[in-house]
Parts: structure tokens; sequence; C-alpha cells
């Protein structure tokens, strides 16, 4: 068999496989964020099931969840971090979230926020983002907020930020599949 039939063969047989993404081959790494009290374990639980791991952050006694999960054929580590009110740290819990986020270079940071309450919490995603870490917002308790009233324009904040937002219900499982598919489609544009 001639050379140029063997590289034929070759090329032909490269073009039937669609080519896969670099990012496939490796966990991304997915980091959530917000104060205490908005939600984030219970979306960490709903993201990654039943395989989760709690141990203390290297140094100090505060607790970080870690799990995996599977969003559109890619693997994740979901790292569920210690509430935090501003990346400028008072507390031992915020200084370790400030550290896991700038030290392990997370692919998307979901800064989850209490929806009854979003004008507190706000500055936090804006000092995030001035950080250039990539943020998702994750608008949780809508339900809550629904029933004393208030009513959120998720598009217009999201165009006013810049960047994806979803609204959830977690303790009621609602706005999740959108989550995640946000999450994931998300980290492929960052990635193409």
């Amino acid at each position: 068999m001639d050379k140029q039939t063997e590289d034929d063969r070759r090329n032909t047989a490269n073009k039937s496989k669609p080519p896969q993404p670099a990012f496939r081959n490796r966990k991304t790494k997915l980091v959530l964020v917000g104060t205490p009290n908005v939600g984030k374990s219970v979306i960490f639980n709903l993201i990654t099931g039943t395989y989760v791991t709690v141990s203390n952050y290297p140094g100090t006694t505060v607790e970080v969840s870690r799990g995996a999960a599977k969003l559109d054929r890619q693997m994740y580590e979901v790292i569920d971090t210690p509430g935090m009110y501003s990346l400028f740290p008072i507390t031992e819990e915020e200084r370790v979230t400030r550290t896991l986020l700038l030290q392990e270079k997370p692919d998307v940071v979901m800064h989850v926020v209490d929806a009854k309450n979003i004008e507190r919490m706000l500055p936090l995603t804006l000092q995030l983002l001035e950080a250039g870490l990539p943020v998702i917002l994750a608008v949780n308790m809508m339900d809550e907020a629904k029933k004393i009233g208030r009513s959120i324009d998720l598009d217009a904040l999201s165009q006013a930020l810049g960047i994806p937002v979803a609204g959830t219900a977690a303790a009621l499982n609602r706005g999740m599949e959108q989550l995640k598919r946000m999450v994931a489609q998300y980290v492929r544009k960052r990635v193409a």
C-alpha cells in the first residue's frame, strides 16, 4: 500500500469522528459563593446529588464541601464555600473563600443571592466581576420574593451586569435545570 493511500484512509477515519473539545478531558471547576442562608448548600446538593466530601480547608477549621456533577456530558468538581459578604475578608470563613477563589482558578463562580434581599448582595457580585472572575448569578428564593410582592426582571439584571442570571427556588427544586444548562453554556462559551 502506498503512502498516499494510507494517509487518505487516516484522514477519512478522523473525519468520521467529531472533534472533542479539550475541556471535556478534564474536570471543570464550579465554585458556589454567597452570604450565609441564601441556599448555596441546597443548590450544591441538587447539582451534585449524593457524592459529597466535606473537609477542612488546609490550615483552618473552616469546612468546604466538594462534590462531582455531570452537566452536558462534562464532569464538574463542585465546591460549596463558606458564607462571605465581601472579597475583603474579615472572618476566617471569608478568608478561606477568597483564597479558594484566587488559588483554585474556577472555570465558573456561581454567586447565589437571596431574591428578597438582592440589593444588599449585589455589591459582592460586582466585587467578583471586578476581580476578573467568571461569574454567573443565581437569584434564589424567587418563590419567597413573590410572596412578599417583589418581582425581579432577570433579563434586565443580566444585561446590566453583563453576566448570565437565573432565577431559582432551590428548596422547591424550581429553576435548577435552567441553572445547570446556564452553567454548561457559559463554560462552553468561555472555552470556545
